[in-house]
C-alpha cells in the first residue's frame, strides 16, 4: 500500500511536470485557458511533494467510501479544468500580410451630453475604445471605426484590424456598453450585458413575440444608441488628433475615415455613412439597413426608403444573410438591385453562417456553433482570410486611392 501512494505522488508531480514542459516547447501556447488546469496540476504536484518529504504516502489505509470520493472530486475538478482550453481551444492566428509592426492602446470615453440610458444614477454615457494602429510608423494614416454585433465585443474582428493595421490603418473598435457581452473600461471596471436588450434581440428572432411597427420601434431604438456612440467616438478622435500628445491620435488622418461593423454594428455603421459628410467608405458585415426602413401602416410592412447612399459601400454577406434578401422585409433595402445602392459592391461568401466573418469560429468554435446552431461549410480560415483581404483592399481603394476594386460576386 505504501508503494502504491507512493507511485500516486510520483505521478501528480510528473504530469506538472509534464505539463510546464508543454508549455515552454511550442505544443501549448500559454493563454488563459490553461490557467485553471495549471493550478489544479500544481495543487496535486505540491499535495504530492508534501507526501513524499513527510514520508506519510503510506499513513494508513483510508476507507473505500472515502477514496471513492476522492477519485470523484479529483475527476470533477479535472473535469472543470479542461472546460476552458476545449471552449477557447488553440488556434492559428491568420495570417497577416502588412509592413508595420501592429500595437494596441485602449481608452474610456465619457460622453457629456449622454445620460446613461441603462442605469438610473444619472452618470453620463461611457463608452470603451482599442486601438490597433502602426507602431514603427511616421506620418499619419486613415481612421477606421469597428462597431461589433449583438452582445458582441470589441475583439471580434481582431484579424481583422491587425491586419489594416499592419498596412497603415488606425483602426478603433467600440464596445457599446450594455449592448457588448461585456466591457472593461480603462479603469478596470467591468459591465455586463444589458438583460432586457439580450431578451429584445431574442425575442425578435422569434415568430409571433413582436408585431412589425414593434419590431421596427426596436431597430431604431437600437440604432440611436449604436450611432450616438460611434458619432462620439469619432467626434473625440477627430479632436484629439493633432492636439493630444498621445502618439495614437498624432498617427490619425482626419480627411480618411471609414466605418464598418459586423451585423448590427453593421447597421450602425451604414447609418452613419448616411449621417456624416466626413465619412468616405463603409463596410457592411452580415447586416440589415435599418436605418433605410420605415414603417408602412397602410400594408402593415417595412419598406425601404427612396434616398441614394452617396457613400462607397462594400457588402459582405453570408448565406445567414443572403438567403433573407427579397424574402424578410428587415432586409428589403439590402436587395442587390436597390437602385438607391446601385454603386455598392456585393460579396457573398457562399457556405459562410453569421459568425465566419468573424474571428469567434477560431477563437471558440464550441461557442459559435452553438450561437449559430452548427458549424459552417466554409472553412474558417479561407473565409476570415479572404474576407480580411477585401475589407483592406476596397479601404485602399476608397481611403488611399490606391489600386483598383474588383471583388468576385461569390467566394
Amino acid at each position: 500500500m505504501h508503494s502504491r501512494n507512493k507511485l500516486k505522488s510520483w505521478i501528480r508531480i510528473t504530469l506538472f511536470i509534464i505539463f510546464v514542459i508543454l508549455v515552454l516547447s511550442p505544443v501549448i501556447v500559454w493563454s488563459f485557458s490553461w490557467a485553471l488546469l495549471a493550478a489544479l496540476l500544481f495543487i496535486f504536484a505540491l499535495k504530492g511533494s508534501i507526501e513524499l518529504i513527510r514520508n506519510k504516502a503510506g499513513s494508513g489505509q483510508s476507507k473505500r467510501s472515502t477514496r471513492v470520493w476522492k477519485i470523484m472530486i479529483t475527476a470533477v475538478a479535472l473535469l472543470i479544468a479542461m472546460i476552458p482550453p476545449i471552449l477557447f481551444p488553440q488556434y492559428r492566428e491568420p495570417e497577416v500580410t502588412g509592413e508595420y509592426e501592429v500595437r494596441t492602446a485602449v481608452y474610456t470615453y465619457t460622453d457629456p451630453n449622454r445620460i446613461e440610458e441603462f442605469t438610473d444614477t444619472g452618470d453620463n454615457r461611457f463608452v470603451n475604445v482599442k486601438f490597433w494602429y502602426p507602431g514603427n510608423a511616421g506620418g499619419t494614416y486613415p481612421l477606421v471605426v469597428f462597431s461589433h454585433g449583438a452582445y458582441g465585443v470589441r475583439e471580434s474582428n481582431t484579424s481583422t484590424f491587425t491586419e489594416l493595421a499592419s498596412h497603415g490603418y488606425v483602426v478603433v473598435s467600440i464596445d457599446h456598453p450594455y449592448h457588448s457581452f461585456y466591457t472593461q473600461s480603462a479603469d478596470g471596471k467591468i459591465t455586463m450585458i444589458n438583460a432586457d436588450f439580450l431578451r429584445e434581440v431574442n425575442d425578435s428572432n422569434k415568430d409571433g413575440i413582436y408585431t412589425i411597427e414593434e419590431l421596427y420601434g426596436l431597430t431604431q431604438k437600437w440604432m440611436k444608441l449604436r450611432t450616438g456612440d460611434m458619432n462620439f467616438v469619432i467626434d473625440t478622435i477627430l479632436e484629439k488628433a493633432g492636439r493630444d500628445q498621445d502618439p495614437v491620435y498624432q498617427l490619425i488622418n482626419t480627411e480618411q475615415i471609414g466605418v464598418f461593423g459586423h451585423s448590427m454594428g453593421g447597421a450602425a455603421s451604414e447609418a452613419v455613412g448616411r449621417e456624416r459628410s466626413d465619412v468616405d467608405a463603409v463596410v457592411n458585415l452580415d447586416a440589415p439597413f435599418f436605418r433605410e426602413l420605415v414603417y408602412d401602416r397602410e400594408i402593415n410592412d417595412l419598406a425601404a426608403k427612396d434616398e441614394p447612399y452617396r457613400v462607397p459601400l462594400l457588402n459582405i454577406y453570408t448565406d445567414d444573410v443572403w438567403r433573407q434578401l427579397g424574402k424578410n422585409s428587415a432586409y428589403a433595402a439590402n436587395v442587390v438591385n436597390n437602385p438607391n445602392f446601385k454603386d455598392a459592391y456585393t460579396v457573398h461568401f457562399q457556405g459562410a453562417k453569421h459568425l465566419s466573418v468573424t474571428d469567434l469560429p477560431l477563437f471558440s468554435p464550441v461557442l459559435a456553433n452553438m450561437l449559430q446552431k452548427g458549424p459552417a461549410d466554409i472553412d474558417q480560415y479561407y473565409c476570415i482570410e479572404t474576407m480580411n483581404e477585401l475589407v483592406l483592399q476596397f479601404f485602399d481603394f476608397t481611403l488611399k486611392g490606391r489600386g483598383e476594386f474588383s471583388p468576385h460576386a461569390e467566394y
